[in-house]
């Protein structure tokens, strides 16, 4: 319902075909990535430049983890993209683009990645984010941004979780 008390209808949120209808910033792109399962377990494909899926190619990668009801954000790269992938658990992304020169400028878009369905998500420069594990487990993340991280100068800009420069907020946020 409504905060009127009416009854609505939902709209559309994915094709026939189970395509997202979701708008996405300028520039972000998903890529799904094969897991082989057989009677032994699985293995799971992370990133091949042969995909041809993205123009820069795969110079540096990190993994981070965020436990169960914990959010990390805001931040922003002018320099670089991040380039993310979920190898176990659920992540939420939320993504702002305050880019002058985008066309999608002003638009709020919420991502979830799963192990269930592993994908590569890039985040172009300047789209703020942040993430949260909505899971019970923590959330194992896999990072190859565009460039290497550069330890003396970091490529990291962030603004608190309770931002107003920001249109969304969080529920209860915990984490900085």
């Amino acid at each position: 319902m409504n905060p009127a008390g009416e009854v609505r209808r939902d709209r559309q949120t994915v094709s026939e075909d189970g395509d997202s209808l979701i708008l996405f910033p300028e520039g972000l792109s998903f890529k799904d990535v094969p897991t082989h399962i057989d009677d032994r377990g699985s293995v799971c494909e992370l990133y091949d430049s042969r995909w041809d899926w993205h123009p820069d190619p795969l110079v540096f990668s990190y993994c981070f983890t965020i436990r169960p009801g914990m959010i990390k954000g805001w931040g922003m790269h002018k320099e670089h993209e991040d380039r993310y992938f979920v190898l176990y658990g659920e992540m939420e992304v939320v993504l702002y683009d305050d880019r002058e020169d985008s066309g999608t400028r002003g638009l709020v878009t919420k991502v979830y990645l799963t192990q269930y369905r592993r994908r590569l998500m890039n985040i172009p420069a300047g789209v703020w984010h942040a993430t949260r594990n909505p899971g019970i487990s923590d959330v194992v993340v896999v990072n190859f941004p565009t460039i290497p991280y550069d330890h003396a100068n970091p490529d990291k800009y962030r603004l608190p979780l309770d931002t107003d420069r920001i249109p969304y907020k969080f529920d209860a946020p915990a984490g900085w």
